[in-house]
């Protein structure tokens, strides 16, 4: 029985292309480990600090990862990739060169008997007002055109500006001021109180509970199993300790790469 495979947020081209071609580099090793192995790949957003597709122009660089991926799909392993806040500006590029399957928000799904649900995360859970506010205008097809009248060389240099501001405003947000992990508590992460909410709309409509609830964005490895049933789970990022999810036999296991011993916060 082959493994389904989930990661999130490598934010590539952060801080900068040369500093992140490291990470690009352990990425095709995991992807080049994991294959024989793989049912799937589902890749929940950020995957890139910065996407945006012009009519006949894409960023540049990161075509190592790209043509990794291709392979992937090639080679007939299905590839699930989830727009994130830094990468959602995609219309139809990845799809036809790269062959994956785009979702651009939630996705509920059963795998082997167990219902999951899988999103990249940004705007859930209650709060962050000001931020749901910036991505519907972020979302808006009519602000994309007007971006896309703008010279790459000025556009792209403002975006990718902004991605810098956006993540270190999550890291400060995730991490705190000294750059250490936060105890977990789960009073105070959104994406909890989202999944909590979730199972309850579930029990209302008569529905099976969700066994897993799964996401990225907040930039911590999280397995935390929720009062009632179901585990909230969060994939973490790559850029400082690298850590994914491997669903194998109907079972979920949070894992830190290359070592791939189980971790996460609230276990």
């Amino acid at each position: 029985m082959k493994s389904i495979y989930l990661l999130s947020d490598f934010h590539l081209g952060s801080p900068s292309v040369a500093a992140s071609r490291p990470r690009e580099q352990l990425l095709l090793r995991f992807f080049e480990e994991t294959a024989s192995d793989a049912s799937a790949y589902y890749l929940l957003g950020d995957v890139f600090d910065f996407w945006f597709e012009l009519r006949h122009a894409v960023p540049k660089h990161f075509v190592r990862l790209q043509g990794c991926l291709a392979a992937l799909t090639d080679a007939g392993i299905p590839i699930h990739y989830f727009t994130g806040n830094h990468d959602g500006w995609t219309f139809g590029y990845l799809e036809q060169e790269l062959g994956v399957e785009l979702h651009r928000d939630t996705l509920v799904t059963e795998w082997e008997g167990k219902h999951l649900l899988l999103a990249h995360g940004d705007g859930k859970g209650p709060g962050d007002r000001g931020y749901k506010r910036l991505k519907r205008i972020f979302g808006s097809r009519f602000n994309q055109r007007l971006f896309g009248f703008l010279h790459p060389d000025f556009s792209f240099a403002l975006a990718q500006g902004w991605s810098r501001q956006s993540r270190a405003s999550q890291r400060i947000e995730s991490y705190g001021q000294n750059g250490h992990p936060p105890v977990f508590d789960p009073t105070k992460e959104w994406l909890y109180q989202y999944s909590l909410r979730k199972q309850y709309e579930r029990q209302q409509a008569g529905l099976a509970p969700l066994d897993y609830l799964i996401f990225g964005h907040r930039h911590l490895p999280i397995f935390c199993p929720l009062p009632g049933g179901g585990t909230y789970v969060n994939l973490g990022e790559w850029m400082h300790q690298p850590t994914y999810a491997r669903f194998h036999a109907g079972n979920l296991d949070l894992k830190t790469y290359p070592n791939h011993q189980s971790t996460g916060y609230g276990r």
